[in-house]
């Protein structure tokens, strides 16, 4: 079995070492890692783990947090793979993918970023429309979504942005960027955490390309 942890650590040398043997002493074997943030002497890292079967993902919460300054910030089951090459594949199936780009982009994005799901709406009207929808990502078939209006930029969300119910349901974190043809991506990540400055900027940096290329 395999987990996704988000953890907050100190910004110091020795400190993923420590955190490393911590996680191996309860039978974790590290997979892989992804920084993702640092800031304030504070470095948040991404880390797969693969665990035996029937190990409970509670143990790995209790040996990481028993080191000083580290702090658990989620754990889920990951089924992915951690992999920058993927993130570079996608533009380019997006690019070449015509009619098919949107669903493709639903469909893909979700591994790249490591969220839930996907969605592609069209803004363009007073009523909002679904354009393309990931497996996982909430049923939904339109209506007026303010806060997808008028998007010039990658942004977080969240339900004082008056989103549909079904996009924040299990305290699901979300974030938005413009597509072409006044298309908007609008991802979730189930349970959290939060999307960091760093993650929005590296949408913005995907999205970017691909408004780039698409809009030719």
């Amino acid at each position: 079995m395999s987990y996704l942890l988000r953890v907050l650590l100190p910004d110091r040398p020795g400190s993923l070492g420590s955190l490393a043997v911590a996680l191996g002493s309860a039978g974790a074997d590290i997979v892989s890692l992804d920084v993702v943030d640092r800031f304030d002497g504070v470095a948040v890292d991404d880390i797969v783990v693969h665990v035996p079967n029937g190990t409970f993902p509670d143990t790995l919460i209790t040996a990481a947090e028993q080191l000083d300054g580290v702090l658990v910030d989620s754990l889920r089951p990951f089924g992915g793979i951690l992999d920058a090459h993927r993130e570079l594949e996608l533009v380019d199936s997006v690019a070449t993918a015509g009619e098919r780009a949107a669903q493709l982009l639903a469909d893909e994005l979700p591994a790249v970023l490591r969220v839930g799901w996907a969605l592609v709406v069209d803004v363009s009207t007073e009523s909002c429309r679904l354009v393309a929808r990931g497996e996982s990502a909430p049923m939904w078939q339109g209506g007026r979504v303010e806060a997808l209006c008028g998007l010039e930029r990658a942004i977080a969300l969240d339900e004082d942005d008056d989103v549909p119910a079904g996009w924040v349901a299990m305290d699901t974190a979300l974030a938005a960027a413009p597509l072409p043809s006044q298309h908007v991506l609008v991802v979730g990540r189930p349970g959290g955490p939060s999307f960091r400055p760093s993650e929005i900027a590296r949408l913005e940096y995907l999205t970017g390309i691909l408004r780039t290329l698409l809009a030719g």
